[in-house]
C-alpha cells in the first residue's frame, strides 16, 4: 500500500517554518518526512537554504516520523566520508527511520567550491563510487581505499545506527534509472513515469521501493494559486538537463523568464478542487510509487494541512 508523506522544501522555508510544517504534517495523516539539501535556492524568490543535517538533527526531536533525503548529493561539495558520517547521525537520532536518498547533483549546488562540473555519465560514475564508499562506513569498520574519484584513508564512523540507512538512487532517465535498479536500494523519481519505474525494475530493481512527490499550491482562489506557484515555482517547467547544469539562481531567473502561468496551471495542482489533488496523487499510486510526498507552495500551510486532513488524504486511503 502507498504511503503519502510531507515534503520539506529547503529552498523555499526558514528553519523554523520548516519545524511547524513538520508537526502540521503529522497532526494531518502524513505518515512520512521528506526533506530537500540545497545549498542555493533555486530562485531568489525562493529565498531560503538552510543546511539539510541541521535540520535533520531539529526533525528528531520534534516529530517521530521517518525522514527522507530527497535527495542528497553525496559525490562534490560533500565527501562521501563526511555524507556518510551525517546519515549515520541522523539515523542514529531518528532511532533507524531515516533514509539516505541521493542523486548526481546540479551545478547550481555543487559548484560552489569551484569544482569542475562533470558530465552525466562522469557523475554517475562518481555517485556509484560514492555509495559504496557510504556503505562500508556505515559498518562502523576501518576503511581504506583509493578509487577512481575518492581516496579514504584509515576512516571509521564510531557513530553508527544497527542497520544501515537504505540509500535510494535518484534518476529522471533511463540511464540514471537503471542505475539506481543497479546500486539503490530503491527508486526517486518525481513523476508518475511508468517507462522509468520500467528501466528500473529491468536493471535490478524488482521489489525495491520506488519513491516520488508533487508540489501542489492550495488556494480558495485557483488564480491566487497559479500565480503563487508561477512565482515561486517555475523551475518545475524546465525542460531536458537545465535544472543539473545551470549555475546559480540568477540563471534560473533568467531561463523561466520562459515559463508561461499557463504551463503551471496545466502541470501543478492549484485551488481546492479536492479532486484534481486527489487525481494528482492518485497517479503515482496506479504507477506502482511506494511512498509519495506532497509539498505545499507558498505560505497557505494551515489550509493545505487541514483540507489533505479532512478530504485529501481520506479520500487517497478510502
Amino acid at each position: 500500500m502507498t504511503s503519502f508523506g510531507y515534503f520539506l522544501s529547503c529552498e523555499e522555508f526558514t528553519p523554523d517554518q520548516l519545524l511547524r510544517q513538520a508537526r502540521l504534517a503529522a497532526d494531518a495523516g502524513f505518515t512520512r518526512l521528506a526533506i530537500s539539501d540545497h545549498f542555493h535556492p533555486w530562485t531568489n524568490a525562493q529565498g531560503s537554504s538552510p543546511f539539510v543535517w541541521s535540520m535533520i538533527g531539529a526533525l528528531s526531536r520534534t516529530v517521530e516520523l521517518p525522514v527522507t533525503t530527497l535527495v542528497t548529493c553525496p559525490t562534490v561539495r560533500m565527501h562521501p566520508v563526511v555524507t556518510a558520517q551525517a546519515a549515520a547521525t541522523s539515523s542514529v537520532l531518528l532511532g533507524g527511520r531515516f533514509t539516505l536518498g541521493v542523486g548526481t547533483g546540479e551545478a547550481l549546488n555543487e559548484h560552489v567550491l569551484g569544482d569542475r562540473w562533470p558530465a552525466f555519465d562522469e557523475r554517475a560514475d562518481m555517485l556509484e563510487e560514492a555509495v559504496e564508499v557510504m556503505r562500508e562506513l556505515f559498518t562502523g569498520r576501518d576503511v581504506s581505499r583509493r578509487g577512481r574519484h575518492y581516496t579514504v584513508d584509515n576512516a571509521r564512523l564510531y557513530t553508527v545506527p544497527e542497520a544501515p540507512p537504505a540509500v535510494l538512487v535518484s534518476g529522471f532517465g533511463p540511464k540514471a534509472a537503471a542505475l539506481a535498479g543497479r546500486i539503490g536500494d530503491g527508486f526517486v523519481t518525481m513523476g508518475p513515469d511508468e517507462d522509468a519505474l520500467a528501466s528500473f525494475r529491468e536493471a535490478g530493481g524488482a521489489g525495491k521501493p520506488v519513491v516520488g512527490g508533487l508540489k501542489v499550491c492550495w488556494d480558495q482562489d485557483r488564480d491566487v494559486a497559479v500565480e503563487t506557484a508561477h512565482r515561486m515555482w517555475p523551475t518545475e517547467q524546465l525542460p531536458g538537463e537545465l535544472n543539473q547544469i545551470l549555475p546559480t539562481p540568477a540563471h534560473f531567473e533568467q531561463a523561466t523568464e520562459l515559463v508561461t502561468r499557463g504551463q503551471v496551471a496545466d502541470s501543478v495542482p492549484c485551488g481546492s478542487d479536492v479532486e484534481e489533488h486527489v487525481d494528482a496523487v492518485r497517479a503515482y499510486v496506479e504507477a506502482g510509487f511506494d511512498e509519495v510526498y506532497v509539498g505545499q507552495i507558498g505560505q497557505g500551510q494551515e489550509e493545505f494541512f487541514t483540507a489533505y486532513r479532512e478530504k485529501v488524504l481520506p479520500a487517497l486511503r478510502g
